[in-house]
């Protein structure tokens, strides 16, 4: 059996720290593959040389471990910030280029300006340098961190908001994503002002109106 081995998740950041560059910044996005709801994106700057010992690729941590990393990361970053674009961005300028605008944003939202970013396999379009990083939420630990201030923030939007909002289609548990609850209560209910209709035109075209 094949075991990914363990990376060195400051390796990055410490050749950018090397170069005498502090305010490196860590982007991630969450809600990519869902059918309702935000992309969130989060950026995020550490202090050179924080290690914080967890940090991983959010959807291999517990509900309980990112809630608990989320707040040693917000009391440790030195600048942070978290982007949203919605349902109706995202049908007209399609999920990658939302995803890419929400990380802009999350960026341009931050208190300090970055020297460099750490992405998560994307671009985003600023004049500033930046490294695509295949894996990044798992091989980086500022995109790790990213990841995971992203992923809580629209977790719990899930579900202190849009599941109230929304009743029925099981937010606060599938999170968007398309599950066999979340179809079927489609199926009966169809969808809401925050259902990406882009998404579900090849889904369920046959059995919803979508306009």
């Amino acid at each position: 059996m094949f075991v990914e081995a363990e990376p060195d998740r400051l390796a990055f950041e410490a050749e950018l720290w090397g170069r005498g560059l502090t305010a490196v910044a860590g982007l991630d996005e969450v809600g990519r593959g869902c059918l309702f709801g935000d992309v969130v994106a989060a950026a995020v700057i550490l202090p050179p040389g924080l290690v914080l010992d967890g940090i991983n690729d959010s959807k291999q941590l517990s509900e309980k471990k990112r809630e608990q990393l989320y707040d040693v990361i917000v009391e440790n970053a030195v600048a942070w910030s978290v982007a949203r674009v919605d349902a109706a961005t995202i049908d007209r300028i399609n999920i990658r280029q939302a995803s890419r605008l929400a990380m802009k944003t999350a960026t341009e939202g931050l208190q300090m300006a970055a020297e460099h970013l750490l992405i998560d396999a994307e671009s985003v379009d600023l004049p500033v340098p930046q490294t695509a990083i295949i894996k990044g939420d798992f091989r980086s630990q500022t995109i790790g961190a990213a990841s995971i201030l992203a992923k809580v923030t629209r977790d719990r939007l899930c579900k202190t908001t849009w599941d109230a909002l929304y009743p029925g289609y099981g937010i606060a548990g599938n999170k968007g994503y398309g599950t066999k609850e979340h179809r079927e209560a489609l199926l009966r209910l169809g969808p809401t002002p925050m259902h990406r209709r882009s998404f579900l035109e090849g889904i369920l075209s046959e059995q919803i109106s979508l306009f």
